[in-house]
């Protein structure tokens, strides 16, 4: 058997996120990498002198904390201007997004967290590892943008 042909098996074997680049996946690969927790959904600050980001605990007016998930998903960048929109080519310069991020991992080659529901068939595990926002989260529904700096979680210093 040739190198290539080797190689090939390997990777068919293989998790679609270990052997598909981000920007190879197909939508449905793309968003079943996308565990669900809400993180990205947290409204943030940006310190425009520093370029520091500071994660609020508010989360965007459209996540059911229930469910951890957006409730106009299909039209949030059309009705939520400052929607944050995850593509292949957008990941690596949002670099609030957490460590545990799979967009995060897959880009820097590291392996999906333990929890995260590919591997484990539900999102039970994630959110018993606390690892989702939903639920230390505040809707941001009745929260004034001009007081979201009394909300700051934690800041992630410039680059």
């Amino acid at each position: 058997m040739k190198k290539t042909e080797k190689k090939r098996e390997c990777e068919a074997g293989a998790p679609f996120w270990e052997s598909t680049p981000l920007s190879g996946m197909s939508r449905k690969q793309w968003e079943s990498l996308c565990d669900g927790c809400g993180l990205c959904c947290m409204e943030k600050l940006e310190d425009a002198d520093t370029g520091a980001v500071y994660v609020t605990s508010v989360a965007c007016q459209y996540l059911d904390l229930e469910s951890c998930r957006c409730r106009i998903y299909e039209n949030r960048t059309y009705i939520n201007d400052v929607c944050v929109e995850l593509t292949p080519a957008s990941i690596s310069k949002y670099r609030w997004l957490p460590e545990t991020c799979a967009y995060r991992r897959v880009l820097a080659g590291k392996p999906l967290p333990s929890w995260h529901p590919l591997l484990c068939g539900s999102a039970k595990k994630m959110k018993k590892a606390g690892a989702t926002a939903c639920d230390r989260a505040i809707s941001g529904e009745s929260i004034h943008p001009d007081d979201l700096h009394r909300f700051i979680d934690y800041e992630v210093p410039p680059e």
